[in-house]
């Protein structure tokens, strides 16, 4: 098990990740649309970072013998991903008058169970951030000759962040119904802190 990588998982769920894990809370099927959610980002998670690793230990990524450093492709690529995450998080606070949550989570109040997972799914496999975290995350493993089993916290803690909203449903009701919309309007309202808390997390882990 490797747990260096456990704290990506924060970063994983943050943004309209967690916000659209709060809305299925508040639909009109919120159980069930919780449950199918958490269930495609379980899965999700999963199958990317089983592809990440593969590739990245298909490009050489891999540590060379008898050291635990990283290639130089894959420092490469980590030099990249921290040059993009510098950008866009001064794109967010130069637009943070103007950011708005993505308008496709406005229709997501009355989703299926099914719309949910796949929601959840595709949020995980194809959303820039969360692919890029899938990636660093395959090259970390590759650098230290590491599969997919070793990224189980990882995808554990994941997969937990996801189900808060469903957890809070299930164990505190009464609070959780009043809660949960209160804290979907503070994050519609501050989508851009949201977004360079997040970038300044990921590239704190990536030079780490």
């Amino acid at each position: 098990m490797d747990t260096s990588i456990v704290p990506l998982a924060i970063t994983m769920m943050a943004g309209p990740q967690i916000l659209s894990a709060i809305i299925f809370a508040t639909s009109k099927k919120p159980i069930k649309a919780s449950a199918a959610f958490t269930l495609g980002v379980a899965i999700a998670v999963t199958l990317g970072v089983f592809i990440t690793t593969t590739i990245a230990s298909a490009i050489g990524a891999q540590a060379s013998s008898g050291t635990s450093e990283p290639s130089t492709a894959a420092q490469a690529v980590q030099i990249g991903l921290v040059a993009l995450l510098i950008f866009a998080a001064f794109r967010s606070y130069r637009k943070r008058e103007t950011i708005k949550p993505p308008k496709w989570l406005g229709k997501l109040q009355g989703a299926s169970p099914r719309r949910a997972f796949e929601v959840g799914a595709l949020l995980i496999l194809f959303f820039p951030s969360d692919l890029v975290i899938l990636i660093t995350t395959g090259i970390h493993l590759a650098s230290k000759n590491l599969d997919v089993v070793a990224a189980l916290p990882f995808i554990a803690l994941t997969t937990l962040i996801a189900a808060l909203p469903l957890l809070g449903l299930v164990l505190f009701h009464k609070k959780a119904v009043t809660a949960v919309p209160a804290i979907r309007k503070w994050m519609n309202d501050s989508v851009w802190l949201v977004n360079i808390i997040v970038y300044v997390i990921f590239i704190f882990l990536i030079l780490d």
